[in-house]
């Protein structure tokens, strides 16, 4: 036993210490997670400069565009109540070109857009005096009738609501109106266009019967 037991001893004094691989701790730099922000960062700046879409290129005409009015449309159908909006635009040059035009549809922005392409379209020219207009006269439409009388340079457009809209999107600067029965916007709106529509200028009155103006 004993001699096995020296041999064991001997034996573990000559197998030679293994040293145990030493765990190394990895660093990882951040340089990389600096460069992915820059990159962000630098992405950011292109999309912030880039080409806007055709879609957002909004271009100016020059016309002058008031809204009347915007209404909500609640339709009853058998699956339940279908809401949208009514809108009232008017459209106009300034200078003796007015139109006026409506819009249905589910957003408000694409019901205003209907109405005011509807108004450009039937966009008609007035007769004007220097910043007045010619004569007297009354619109009518439905129960709607709107008084028009001419009035001196100073005066203003002494109006409301959306017959203003419609004389100053039409050029008229001075002018006195009045208002009877119905008072709804889309109805004084129309009988004050239809009110401008019999307007005529001394030259053109003259014109139709074959006469000067002098012969009046």
């Amino acid at each position: 036993m004993n001699e096995d037991n020296q041999v064991i001893t001997e034996q573990a004094q000559e197998t030679p210490s293994v040293d145990k691989p030493k765990m190394e701790r990895k660093f990882v730099s951040r340089n990389n997670d600096h460069k992915r922000d820059d990159n962000k960062g630098d992405n950011r700046e292109k999309k912030g400069n880039r080409r806007p879409r055709e879609r957002e290129v909004k271009e100016d005409d020059g016309l002058i565009k008031k809204t009347v009015s915007i209404n909500r449309v609640v339709k009853v159908v058998k699956g339940g109540r279908t809401m949208r909006f009514s809108a009232v635009v008017v459209v106009g040059d300034g200078n003796g070109k007015v139109g006026l035009g409506t819009g249905k549809a589910g957003e408000v922005p694409q019901a205003i857009e209907k109405a005011t392409q509807r108004a450009k379209n039937s966009m008609i020219e007035i007769a004007r005096k220097d910043t007045t207009i010619p004569h007297e006269t009354i619109g009518r439409f439905g129960r709607g009738h709107v008084l028009l009388l001419p009035a001196q340079q100073g005066t203003g457009v002494i109006a409301g609501g959306s017959v203003r809209s419609i004389l100053e999107a039409a050029g008229i600067k001075d002018v006195r109106t009045k208002s009877y029965g119905s008072n709804t916007p889309i109805n004084c709106a129309k009988a004050a266009l239809e009110g401008l529509k019999t307007l005529r200028t001394a030259e053109q009155i003259a014109a139709l019967r074959g006469k000067t103006v002098d012969e009046l």
